[in-house]
């Protein structure tokens, strides 16, 4: 029996197996730790051999995705310099591969395929860490939090804040109704509780500012386009001002202290001390690649001690720009920073100029997502990590020439008027 190739790489009409690849690939994201390599070659069976389908097709025109593939090559290239070669050697291609996988997937996968995607991939992934989760204590703030099935409460908050966005992105941007409408709602309702039992200010905040963007994005996508930019600038003054007023006013500390929390971000701050003269060993080109924290080396070992980090793994500096300058000094830094913006401001963009543009409206969200996070998590600079996966995604759509975008249910019954370009 043949298979039709637009079953398996058709965006939009490939729902059937996009779906569920999506689904596994956050299962396996998630606890890759725990199941290992079979974790991860069933990630790389999902996209990889689709390539095999119409490499045309899947792969596409690469010349374009160069600027995609800049950190990626740093880190590489970070083998001739490293510390640990074989380390940094191993990790780059892991990397390299990771960033491959997700190219693909925004070859065939539209944004609301992602979503709902991501819905059930969610759901998954906490209902498994509801099951088999545990809580830890933390002997740094002297509290017992729920961490799921994870190794941090962090990661458990992470994925909850995702389920929140894409539950609201799927009914509220993408007009979901019956059976993906109840799922939106289940796994809503599951992310909000784990998100508050693992007690993660970072992840309840983050999700909170994201939330009301979104929400606040639903307000200026009603105005017709050229009304828009005054609007966005306006709004993003106000914010600047309003968070400025609130550093000075002592709102920062008042918001951590409802969370348990102290100015130091419970030792974040020190740790961050820590990695900037790290970084001052090597500023231009860094240790190498995750050649950093290696056992046996006493400055990383000195500070799993300090940390209570008995498995003298899975540790970092808890911001991704400073665990960037570390290993791979000021030039990763730059590159990676300026892919960043470029992922910001291109989605943005697209958001105010088109009449109507649902993918930029959930992947801008989501890379504001992934940048407040990154002063406190390094999410998008490790292989097999649903942010690295979501952060190329979003860079890899961007790159791709636009196309009129798909006019949502939502949209259709509020919106008189065609979608133009």
């Amino acid at each position: 029996m043949r298979i039709a190739k637009s079953v398996l790489i058709q965006p939009g009409g490939n729902a059937a197996y996009a779906i569920p690849a999506v689904a596994l690939s956050l299962f396996c994201f998630a606890y890759s730790i725990k199941f290992g390599q079979a974790a991860i070659l069933l990630y790389y069976a999902l996209w990889l051999p689709l390539i095999a389908v119409d490499y045309k097709k899947v792969l596409g025109s690469h010349g374009r995705y160069l600027w995609i593939y800049a950190f990626a090559a740093v880190a590489f290239l970070s083998v001739f310099w490293s510390a640990v070669p074989s380390i940094s050697l191993r990790a780059s291609i892991q990397y390299l591969t990771q960033v491959i996988c997700a190219l693909i997937a925004v070859r065939v996968l539209d944004v609301r395929t992602l979503t709902v995607g991501m819905v059930a991939g969610v759901g998954i992934v906490l209902v498994y860490s509801l099951l088999f989760g545990y809580y830890e204590y933390d002997p740094l703030d002297g509290t017992f939090s729920f961490v799921g099935a994870f190794a941090s409460k962090n990661q458990l908050g992470f994925y909850a804040s995702l389920g929140l966005i894409v539950a609201f992105a799927a009914v509220f941007i993408f007009g979901e109704r019956r059976l993906w409408m109840a799922a939106s709602g289940v796994v809503g309702l599951l992310s909000a509780y784990c998100l508050i039992a693992c007690q993660s200010a970072t992840s309840v905040l983050t999700t909170a500012v994201v939330i009301a963007l979104m929400m606040g994005l639903r307000v200026v996508l009603a105005l017709a386009p050229d009304h828009r930019k005054l609007l966005v600038v306006g709004g993003g003054v106000a914010v600047i001002v309003l968070a400025v007023a609130g550093v000075y006013l002592g709102a920062v500390d008042a918001v951590l202290g409802i969370f348990g929390k102290d100015s130091t971000l419970t030792g974040r701050t020190y740790l961050w001390q820590q990695g900037i003269e790290a970084a001052k060993q090597n500023p231009v080109l860094g240790i190498g690649y995750q050649a950093y924290w290696v056992q046996g080396f006493s400055e990383p070992e000195r500070l799993w001690e300090e940390f209570f980090i008995g498995s003298r793994s899975g540790f970092h500096f808890h911001n991704t720009y400073i665990e960037t300058a570390v290993e791979l000094g000021l030039a990763g830094v730059i590159v990676l920073a300026v892919m960043l913006l470029r992922i910001l401001w291109g989605h943005l963009r697209r958001v105010i100029e088109d009449f109507r543009n649902d993918e930029s409206y959930l992947l801008f969200s989501i890379a504001v997502l992934l940048t407040i996070r990154s002063f406190v998590e390094i999410d998008i600079l490790t292989p097999y990590n649903v942010g690295t996966f979501l952060f190329y995604f979003a860079a890899g759509k961007l790159a791709i020439a636009r196309r009129q975008p798909a006019v949502s249910s939502w949209q259709r019954h509020t919106s008189p008027e065609p979608v133009t370009q």
